[in-house]
């Protein structure tokens, strides 16, 4: 059991956690709770190291999912637990999986494009949202949070393992969207989102809360979405943005394929 917090193991979790360079160094990246864990053992997905306290491991079904999981199980105490969690209240099993990014479709249909969405809160809601709707992909511009963020990561509840996920320069983004109807969301100004063709293939683009969209993201973009407002309502949520127009796009689609 490792009982110290200068272990070599948990000072190599910790700075996963903290440091964005270093994960994409070492390819890795930390996930906590028993429904992440499981989810990855059920995936496949491969993991480099499991590390869980002895009351975690001998409650439940615990010690079974365990015996799906090909990589060493480490335990520690409820203190080390604690330091190497980024949650205000420690679970009892944290995970180390490889960094491992899932194919871009070829020809999407449906791609949602982000531009400078710097809290981790809202990009984990995106990522979790745009997985439900059915987006084919997500590109992400240059100043958003890493996507392995710890705070992404618990609010996407597991869409990294089921949406493919790439940082975009704007320089390529123009390539990346060829053959894609490109919408522009807009606070007061574009056609209603519901009168946009989404059965067509398209891309939606959603800025930051603080700034909306860049320059850059003007140029690819080829017309305007808005969600119009009710009363003085100012504007949503990014992320509930994202939400309402993702599953227009959803509801229009399926409608389709019947």
């Amino acid at each position: 059991m490792i009982t110290s917090n200068k272990n070599a193991k948990v000072k190599y979790v910790v700075r996963l956690q903290a440091e964005r360079r270093f994960r994409w160094r070492e390819r890795a990246f930390v996930v906590e709770g028993t429904r992440w864990l499981s989810e990855l053992a059920a995936e496949g997905h491969p993991l480099k190291l499991v590390f869980c306290t002895e009351d975690w491991r001998s409650s439940d079904n615990h010690e079974a999912i365990l015996q799906q999981v090909d990589a060493p199980v480490q335990t520690v105490s409820p203190e080390v637990m604690v330091e190497i969690s980024d949650t205000e209240t420690a679970p009892g099993v944290l995970s180390v999986a490889d960094m491992v990014l899932r194919p871009f479709p070829s020809t999407p249909t449906l791609v949602l494009v982000l531009d400078g969405v710097a809290n981790p809160g809202n990009l984990g809601t995106m990522l979790r949202t745009a997985a439900a709707a059915g987006v084919d992909g997500v590109l992400l511009g240059p100043g958003c949070v890493d996507p392995f963020n710890p705070k992404v990561l618990r609010g996407s509840m597991g869409a990294h393992l089921r949406l493919p996920i790439r940082d975009v320069a704007w320089a390529e983004m123009a390539e990346a969207l060829a053959g894609l109807a490109v919408w522009l969301t807009d606070v007061a100004e574009g056609v209603g989102y519901t009168a946009v063709n989404w059965r067509s293939p398209s891309a939606l683009i959603i800025g930051s809360e603080a700034r909306g969209v860049g320059n850059e993201a003007e140029r690819v973009a080829h017309g305007r979405c808005t969600i119009p407002m009710h009363a003085a309502t100012e504007s949503l949520n990014a992320a509930m943005a994202a939400g309402v127009i993702l599953f227009e796009a959803a509801r229009q689609r399926r409608t389709v394929s019947g």
